[in-house]
């Protein structure tokens, strides 16, 4: 039987949610928390980030992460720091759209291009861009799909701030 993930608890939904999944490299995880940080000296405002590094999440699924975050009806993407992020350079974390539920009562006489093909439910985002996404859509400034369309337009599939 598998054991349920931990409840995340966030102070403020304004925070983006940044979840370790992934516990192969520490060195490259305190690069992640360091260009997490170096966005925030870089404004002008705050710019905390809510890291969840409990080992209870070692190799959790995006699935299993959709889940578990969904419990926070506020959050409308969740950052996960992943095997992908550990290795590459740019340190790109997963970004799930937790709105991509709402697709569950689709009516096939109208909605039938949407049931044929979904919108994107995952991205990559650098680091520098986390605070963007996550501001963009939780004011719903901004779609998933057209972030994803942003990363597949740029040469290493990431979404990046554009500062």
């Amino acid at each position: 039987m598998e054991e349920e993930l931990p409840e995340i608890t966030r102070a403020d939904e304004w925070v983006p949610l940044v979840i370790r999944t992934d516990y192969t490299d520490g060195p490259a995880w305190r690069e992640v928390i360091a260009e997490l940080g170096r966005v925030a000296e870089g404004r002008e405002w705050e710019s905390p980030v809510h890291l969840v590094d409990d080992r209870r999440w070692d190799g959790v699924t995006s699935d299993a992460a959709l889940a578990a975050a969904a419990r926070d009806e506020e959050l409308s993407v969740v950052f996960l720091a992943d095997g992908v992020t550990m290795r590459s350079p740019l340190r790109p974390l997963l970004a799930l759209d937790l709105g991509a539920d709402d697709d569950q009562d689709l009516d096939p006489v109208f909605d039938q291009e949407l049931i044929d093909s979904p919108p994107p439910r995952e991205v990559r985002v650098v680091p520098d861009a986390v605070h963007m996404v996550h501001g963009n859509l939780q004011l719903a400034n901004v779609d998933f799909p057209e972030f994803a369309d942003a990363a597949a337009a740029d040469p290493e599939g990431v979404v990046r701030d554009v500062r």
